[in-house]
């Protein structure tokens, strides 16, 4: 496999990934992929420089649908709304990092997938689907049964992983749950020779300081932009 600069896959996490360990979820070309709705949102783009990206996108999520768009702040062209905003960060892992395994974790999987999709509901840590899990491993936490923590892999681009779906229930916050489950899955992480990456809001300056606490450090600031596609008329105007 050529080898590709670090920036230029941590700057494009979602397409080095569907072009790469998740190109199996790949649905599209050239230009644009995208996972499967019950997997993911998000929508990767090879680069932002090609005009014909955008007839490509429109193609392969249809008219008038909404798209999330990570990492970019593309002019958008006629016919294209924008719904929405908001500022993120990146950050990485560092030589401070010291991942290990926990005890009290448990490896999640398709049976276990109401109760997590009902924690993400409950603590709203970002986009979870039905499959989502399909993507990494995932891990949680029980307390008399009830699944009231978790933590994952999510986007997968080539020699990193993104530790994503970060949830613990209010009544358990404040004894380091969230911690020890990052750091299980960064050990597992480690383990097969990748590195660990993490996204969040930027108005989730608590759980930043968390993350610089257990050794990841600032990469990038984001923008996570919300877009609607030209309604069918436009398409087939254009």
């Amino acid at each position: 496999m050529p080898h590709t600069p670090i920036d230029d896959v941590l700057d494009n996490p979602a397409w080095h990934a569907l072009t790469g360990p998740h190109s199996s979820f790949a649905i599209g070309g050239d230009l644009v992929r995208r996972y499967p709705g019950d997997i993911a949102p998000f929508v990767a783009v090879r680069t932002w420089d090609d005009p014909a990206v955008w007839q490509a996108l429109a193609d392969l999520v249809g008219p008038g649908e909404e798209v999330g768009i990570s990492g970019a702040d593309p002019e958008l062209p006629a016919g294209w709304e924008e719904l929405g905003r908001g500022a993120g960060v990146q950050l990485v892992q560092t030589d401070a990092l010291e991942p290990r395994p926990d005890e009290e974790a448990i490896v999640l999987g398709a049976d276990d997938v109401p109760e997590m999709l009902a924690l993400v509901e409950r603590n709203q840590p970002g986009p979870f689907r039905p499959r989502t899990h399909e993507l990494g491993r995932y891990v949680g936490i029980r307390r008399d049964g009830r699944l009231i923590a978790m933590a994952g892999e999510r986007l997968h681009p080539q020699g990193w992983t993104e530790i994503s779906a970060v949830a613990t229930d209010a009544e358990h916050r404040g004894q380091g749950i969230a911690s020890r489950l990052v750091l299980d899955v960064a050990f597992h992480i480690q383990q097969r020779g990748d590195r660990a990456l993490l996204h969040a809001a930027a108005t989730n300056t608590g759980a930043i300081r968390v993350y610089e606490r257990l050794g990841f450090a600032l990469r990038r600031h984001t923008t996570f932009l919300f877009v609607r596609t030209p309604a069918a008329d436009r398409v087939l105007a254009g």
